[in-house]
């Protein structure tokens, strides 16, 4: 704990000087108050050698928080809260004993503005890359209710499984991206590295070569002069497509252009549904009224014009509509989901509702990404392997072709 020096005056006016332990220069403040002392000067020991020896700029930036420590700052701090301790003491034990700089960093800057008279949700908003505004919300509801031990509960659930849930994803799609990966370079091996040399040596032993042969090394050739120029329009179109989201204009256009683009389209809509769903869900059961769920539910799609769109079934929400009729406007959500959300309305278990879907509809999601990725996985081996196949064909038919024409 923080050692302060201090200089202080007490009722009969004669100077005290000492030192005092206290979590910060506030509390120290008032405890030397609570003793009948006027301060004059409080100074925290080795504040001036810290100032003058502090981190760099770049050891600052390593030690900053990230989104990362979310989930384990919550854990830990769940932990700490199941076993009866208080959220404030949590956090003060939490900034001692941890090990990880940037999450004891984390926990010791909350505990700080904490012990300066801020609450919880407030010391927490002061990390916005840290904590997202549902987050902020949830503690908030969480405090006002005195149950911040059921919200942590529920917001790890929902961390774990959107984690869970992008495990997944990364492992349905690395398979087919290294398939693909090695088709390229076999395809790239054979016509810079083995054609070539295949076609020196057809040439120098003359002949006339079958159509199947004439064709791979056409292929061969275009391939060498086309590729590199393929390439550098690849990363042209890279830049400027980057240049253009950086306006808002083209950042709407864009996204709005990704949701008509076969599976990709589909994947995004999916995907932002099941994040809709689910964060809603969170909200309405730790206690955030219907229209500051929604404002922030809608946040979570991370495509801009579905995001107006949702912003938009949000307004016409507020203003009277169910929810099921305002989703169905925007085109994203499957009939059955919104009649499922029409049910859940009519009974009036929304929050309970809306979990059961998201959690039907994540396991809908991961059979249709495990379809996906085995077809595009088969369709790349397909491709790859008859590719393979015609250059061995053009071979071996232009050395029977070759072979052929020698008179012995």
């Amino acid at each position: 704990m923080p050692s302060f020096t201090y200089t202080a005056k007490d009722a009969a006016g004669a100077s005290a000087e000492g030192s005092i332990d206290a979590p910060s220069r506030r509390e120290a403040l008032r405890r030397l108050q609570s003793r009948g002392l006027r301060p004059v000067k409080v100074e925290e020991v080795g504040a001036a050698r810290r100032e003058q020896s502090g981190p760099s700029a770049q050891e600052a930036a390593e030690q900053a928080p990230t989104a990362a420590e979310r989930l384990p700052f919550l854990e830990a701090m769940a932990d700490l809260v199941r076993s009866g301790m208080s959220a404030g003491e949590s956090l003060r034990l939490l900034s001692l004993r941890l090990q990880k700089s940037r999450l004891r960093n984390l926990c010791g800057g909350i505990w700080g503005k904490l012990s300066e008279g801020q609450s919880l949700s407030a010391a927490m908003a002061a990390y916005p890359v840290v904590f997202d505004g549902q987050t902020i919300n949830l503690i908030a509801a969480g405090e006002a209710t005195g149950n911040i031990r059921d919200v942590l509960e529920r917001l790890i659930a929902h961390f774990t499984e959107q984690a869970e849930f992008r495990r997944k994803l990364i492992a349905a799609m690395a398979y087919p991206l290294f398939i693909c990966f090695i088709a390229i370079g076999v395809v790239i091996f054979f016509v810079l590295f083995l054609l070539p040399r295949l076609q020196t040596l057809l040439n120098s032993l003359g002949g006339k070569l079958p159509l199947s042969t004439k064709m791979l090394m056409w292929f061969a050739q275009v391939f060498v002069v086309v590729g590199p120029i393929l390439c550098v329009a690849a990363v042209a179109a890279v830049i400027g497509i980057y240049q253009w989201r950086k306006t808002e204009a083209g950042k709407l256009a864009s996204d709005a252009l990704l949701l008509k683009t076969p599976l990709a389209g589909a994947f995004v809509m999916r995907v932002s549904v099941l994040n809709f769903c689910h964060t809603l869900a969170v909200l309405l059961e730790n206690g955030i009224t219907t229209a500051e769920a929604l404002r922030l539910a809608e946040k979570t799609a991370p495509n801009r014009a579905m995001r107006a769109q949702m912003r938009e079934a949000t307004d016409r929400v507020l203003e009277g509509e169910s929810l099921s009729r305002a989703l169905a406007r925007t085109g994203y959500f499957p009939r059955l989901l919104l009649d499922r959300v029409a049910v859940a309305e009519q009974t009036g278990n929304l929050a309970p509702g809306l979990r059961d879907i998201a959690r039907s509809y994540r396991a809908e999601l991961d059979r249709w990404l495990g379809t996906i990725s085995q077809t595009i996985s088969a369709t790349v081996l397909i491709a790859a392997f008859s590719f393979v196949a015609f250059i061995a064909f053009a071979i071996v038919a232009a050395v029977f072709e070759v072979s052929s024409s020698f008179k012995f």
